[in-house]
This record gives structure tokens, C-alpha cells and sequence, in this order.
């Protein structure tokens, strides 16, 4: 949820905490704060509420010096967003000082035992816990306090610490909150995420849970012997370009990363894909007789898509779960069973949970995600990146067609070892294909939207609509209009409307269909009748060529036609770009939603 970044070596620490918090905003943006461990062996502290991008001439005018120092964006979870909740937090001395991510979860009990030996806090956050925890066992070594000091703690943290009285260090620590070492010259950094060290360095060290490193302007210790890996994307990656919006710039993007999503995986000749990840298991994956899907949010939504993929294509029974709630089900996991994990950055706190319960019971698991070298990607048994590149926008985008597009590929690769017929599977392939090329021409498509838009800007509630496979995308565009306009929005399975919501419907309460010319067509014509017959005003998304739907709908965005099963794919461009130019129009934070941040890695 958090953003944290510490650095120690022979430049300024200042302007390079500064700039890797500016990168990392995306996962969260209340409030920020540093402490540098000055040349005069001092700590300057700073905490603002609000966002670091807001507070750029405040930032401009400092001066500080010192070479060794970390930074936190925050997400607001224990106390409310305020500056003595804003991190850093300090011990009672002034000389620990302590960024946190995650969840400390006996922070109460903790707190009541420190105040009971005279310690004095001041927030109300889990965090200070911390600081004050590593203060009662620092004995002048800090690697050591902090050990004992996580030692006490229930929870998940991503840990950086700084000590006046043990200085020219900094400790790291990670349970279930992902942390990295990125390994410059004559320099190192520590942070949550990659974007907060490319600018810097592309060679990073990725902590495993539970483990605990030292860095000086020597090196690093960690308590394991690791190799550095290369991050795989550029500078230009993670800036806006021209774009006004990280999420335009994510939209436009598509075409290029489902591209790479594919890129060496299509056999034509063959009817199949090539998936490098599932080789180990490819012969456990052949036996399986059901799959549970585990994701939350949008992911789940791609999760659903891919239920109905699975089972019509690769004669799979398969459930789609929320993650939040999967492990606290009583799931009957028989051992012929395979759970898989959807997750953009596979560091979803309650996906990973799900993960953990699949496998305490000795049952496969399997993980789609876009981040190489995340927690999901080194626990589960096997599995598949999305390649779409960073993704800097809270709403998904990029990531979410990609995640649809795997599910095809795994759909496509389960299918074939199974009962799918060669010409079947070449068909899928050559569609496949083609989807970079589709995904551009629905984005020409979508240019009236903006002008769409500020006819729908001011209505209050929307209804999102579909059948099928574009059920799912339905919650999915509600949920994009929910997260960047901040308007109510329902998705809703088109046949459900006749059996309680139409109560809602009158010539204030517009619906956007996604009716596609598929299987369900002809259902979708019928409902929308039901809508018109009460006044909505329908926005419709439909298949190029259809000139039925234009004399039915109020407007309508059309999509290349496809196979039934990729039409998702099309469809969820629209959504995203209507949602974004219906915030735009509305005045929104478009790429810091407010109460969001990019990586739930709390439960």
C-alpha cells in the first residue's frame, strides 16, 4: 500500500528520496515524511499531509545534507491522515527512526506493555510500535535490535530503519510486504518498488518473507546468499511522456502490451501456445479435474472471464473466488485440484493468503502476474507474466487485458490437452494474434467518448450491463467509473434486471450495454428493450457492422468483431476510456483515486 524508499551512499540523500517518492505516489498518497542521518550526525525530519507532488516549491527551497536517509508515502490504515500519524516515526529519544509498511496486528498489546515501561507515544498508528520496540532492545547494534524487535510483532511489514547512535547503516526487513535492494555505484537504495530505484539502478535484490538485511555504502548483508537480477523495464516506463494522465498513457499503451503479452507464445501451425512457466508441472497440469481461481478486485473480474473461458474451451470445471474470502471458506480442495492466483502485483495480500491455504493442503498452485520476482511469483509452484510493463495508474488497465489475455493463452494450452480439436485451437491462435491490431482500432473507436462523456458527466448512478463472457467486464466498468469519477455505479447481469433492479430505472438512470453480436445477442436486444420501454438512456457498445443497435441506443462505441471469448478484451478499452473521460470531465484525481492505492498488501 505504502511507498518506501532509503538511500546510502556518496551523493545527497535528499533529492534522491525526493525523486523516488514522486514515483511511488501511486501506492499512496495521504501524506508523506523523511529523516536524513545528517553529516552532523543529526536527523532532519519532515512530515506534510497531502501529496508530494503538491508540496514542489515547499520541497524546492529545502536544503539538506546527508548522505544516508529514507522516505514513506503513506495509505492511511491504523490513525487518520495527519502529520504526527505521517511517517517516519521516532523513538522517545529522537534517535531511531522507522518507515513501515503493512499491518502490525498486536500493535495494542504491544503499545500498552511499552507504555507501561515509560515509553511515550505520540500517534495513533501501529507503526510507532515499531520505533519504539527497536529502542528497548537497541544496545548500540541495530541489526540486532531490529531482529528482536520483529521478533514481538503479528503482521505483515516492509521495514527501513535508521539509528543516530549506530550510524553509515540502514536495516531492512520484510514479512508479506515486498521490499528490494537496488545496487548502484558506490551506492545502494532500499524501497517497496522498482519504480523508486530505476532512475538509479536496474540491478535489485529482492528480500524473500522473513528475511533481514544490513546496507552500507560498502554493501549489503542479507542473512542468505543472493544474486542480483536485472529490472526489466526503462526510465520511460514509469513518466507520463506527453500523456496528461499515467492512466491515459496506460490505455493507449494497450496495443503494445498485449503484444508482448503474447510475443513468443502463439504455435499457429500447431493450434497451441508455448507458456515456459507451466513446463515443470505441465504433466501435473494434464490430470487436473477442477481449477479455483483466487483474485480480488479487478483481477477477480478477469478471474470470472476466465472461469467461463476454461470451462467452455478446455472442458475445465472452474470456480472464480474472492481471495478475501476463499480462506475463510470451508473450500474442499481435492487433491486432483489446481488453485490459480491472479494478481498485478503479486504482493495482494489476501491472494497470497489464498495461495498459502492452497498450499498447506498439498494442492497445485499457479500465479499470473505482471512482477517478476514478487512474493506470488517465488511461492506458487509455477507460472505466467503478463510482460504488460509497469503499470503507474491506481485503476488497472493494462494489466487487466493482459490478465485476459493469459487466461486465453492458459484456456488455450489447457484445451489442447484435452479434448480441443486442432482447427479449433489454430482458430483461437490466429485471433489471438490479431487482438494487438484490434485493441488499436477500438481505442480510434472510442474518440466521440470524450464528447460522450459530458452528456453523461452529471447522472448520479449508472447501471454497466452484459451476459456471458461481458457480465464480468460489466462489474469491471462499473467499478473503473466507481474508482476514477467517484459515482455510484452498478455492474449488473443483463437477465437479473427484470427481477428487482429496473425499480431503479427512469430517463435519470442510464445504462451502458456491452452487447457484442455473440451467442447472447439477441438476449441483450431484448433487455435493452425493457430499458427503452422505461426511458434510460442507453450507451451501447456493439460490433462494427451492427446498424440494428444505432436506431435502439441513445449512442453507441463500436468494436471489432472477434472471437466470443476475446471480446472482453475490446470491450474493457471502452469501459476504460469512458470512465476516464467521464472523471476528467468531472475534475477528478484520475491517477490517485482518493482511499486507493495500487498494491493492497494489508489485509
Amino acid at each position: 500500500m505504502c511507498g518506501i524508499i532509503g538511500y546510502i551512499g556518496k551523493r545527497e540523500a535528499f533529492p534522491v528520496l525526493i525523486s523516488g517518492l514522486k514515483r511511488m505516489e501511486y501506492r499512496g498518497y495521504d501524506s508523506f515524511g523523511f529523516c536524513i542521518h545528517g553529516r552532523d550526525k543529526n536527523f532532519s525530519t519532515f512530515k506534510k499531509v497531502g501529496k508530494i507532488s503538491g508540496a514542489g516549491r515547499e520541497l524546492d527551497e529545502m536544503t539538506i545534507n546527508g548522505n544516508i536517509g529514507h522516505a514513506h508515502t503513506r495509505w492511511a490504515t491504523h490513525g487518520g491522515v495527519t502529520e504526527v500519524n505521517a511517517h517516519p516515526h521516532l523513538d522517545c529519544a529522537g534517535a531511531i527512526s522507522v518507515v513501515h509498511n503493512g499491518i502490525i496486528e498486536n500493535y495494542k498489546e504491544l503499545k500498552k506493555e511499552l507504555e507501561a515501561e515509560g515509553h511515550t507515544f505520540l500517534s495513533q498508528t501501529d507503526t510507532e510500535v515499531l520505533a519504539h520496540l527497536v529502542e528497548k532492545y537497541f544496545d548500540g547494534n541495530l541489526e540486532r535490535a531490529v531482529k528482536k524487535a520483529v521478533a514481538r510483532v503479528r503482521g505483515t511489514y516492509g521495514l527501513v530503519v535508521i539509528a543516530k547512535n549506530d550510524p553509515n547503516k540502514i536495516v531492512a526487513a520484510r514479512s508479506g510486504s515486498p521490499l528490494l535492494i537496488g545496487i548502484g555505484e558506490d551506492e545502494f537504495l532500499v524501497a517497496s518498488d522498482p519504480a523508486a530505484v530505476v532512475a538509479n539502478t536496474k540491478k535489485v535484490v529482492y528480500l524473500n518473507e522473513g528475511e533481514i538485511a544490513t546496507i552500507t555504502a560498502d554493501g549489503y548483508l542479507i542473512y542468505a546468499e543472493r544474486q542480483p537480477q536485472e529490472i526489466e523495464w526503462d526510465l520511460k516506463d514509469v513518466e507520463k511522456g506527453d500523456y496528461p494522465h499515467f492512466m491515459l498513457k496506460e490505455i493507449m499503451e494497450q496495443p503494445e502490451s498485449l503484444a508482448n503479452s503474447l510475443r513468443g507464445r502463439l504455435l499457429p501451425a500447431e493450434g497451441k501456445v508455448k507458456l515456459g512457466g507451466l513446463a515443470s508441472i505441465e504433466d501435473r497440469l494434464r490430470e487436473i479435474k477442477k481449477l479455483h481461481i483466487v483474485a480480488c478486485g479487478t483481477a477477480r473480474y478477469a478471474g470470472l472471464i476466465g472461469e467461463l473461458m476454461l470451462e467452455e474451451y478446455a472442458d475445465l470445471p472452474t470456480d472464480a473466488d474472492a481471495a478475501s474470502e476463499f480462506r475463510y471458506r470451508k473450500n474442499i480442495l481435492e487433491r486432483d485440484s489446481a488453485v490459480l492466483a491472479i494478481s498485478q502485483s503479486g504482493e495482494t495480500a489476501d491472494t497470497l493468503a489464498a495461495i498459502r491455504e492452497a498450499k498447506s493442503k498439498g494442492i497445485l498452485t499457479i500465479g499470473i502476474t505482471n512482477a517478476v520476482e514478487s512474493t506470488q511469483a517465488r511461492e506458487t509452484d509455477a507460472g505466467i507474466y503478463n510482460h504488460a510493463g509497469p503499470e503507474i495508474g491506481v485503476a488497472s488497465s493494462k494489466a487487466f487485458t493482459s490478465q485476459l489475455t493469459v487466461l486465453a493463452l492458459l484456456t488455450l494450452y489447457l484445451g489442447r490437452q484435452r479434448n480441443m480439436a486442432l482447427v479449433m485451437g489454430q482458430r483461437i491462435v490466429n485471433e489471438l494474434a490479431k487482438i494487438p491490431s484490434l485493441a488499436q482500432k477500438t481505442i480510434e473507436n472510442c474518440v466521440g467518448l470524450k464528447e460522450i462523456a459530458q452528456t453523461y458527466k452529471n447522472y448520479p448512478s449508472f447501471f454497466f450491463m452484459g451476459r456471458k463472457y461481458n457480465f464480468p467486464i460489466a462489474m469491471e466498468g462499473a467499478l473503473k467509473l466507481k474508482e476514477l469519477a467517484y459515482v455510484h455505479a452498478e455492474g449488473v447481469a443483463s437477465g437479473e434486471l427484470k427481477h428487482g433492479m429496473i425499480a431503479l430505472i427512469d430517463n435519470d438512470y442510464p445504462v451502458i450495454v456491452i452487447c457484442p453480436s455473440d451467442s447472447v445477442y439477441e438476449k441483450n436486444i431484448s433487455n435493452i428493450m425493457e430499458l427503452k420501454a422505461r426511458g434510460a438512456r442507453i450507451l451501447a457498445v456493439a460490433t462494427e457492422g451492427n446498424e440494428e443497435i444505432a436506431e435502439i441506443a441513445n449512442e453507441v462505441i463500436y468494436i471489432p468483431k472477434t472471437l466470443e471469448m476475446l471480446t472482453p478484451i475490446l470491450a474493457a478499452i471502452v469501459m476504460q476510456l469512458f470512465s476516464y473521460h467521464v472523471a476528467f470531465a468531472r475534475g477528478c484525481d484520475i491517477d490517485k483515486p482518493r482511499n486507493l492505492a495500487k498494491s493492497v498488501t494489508v489485509e
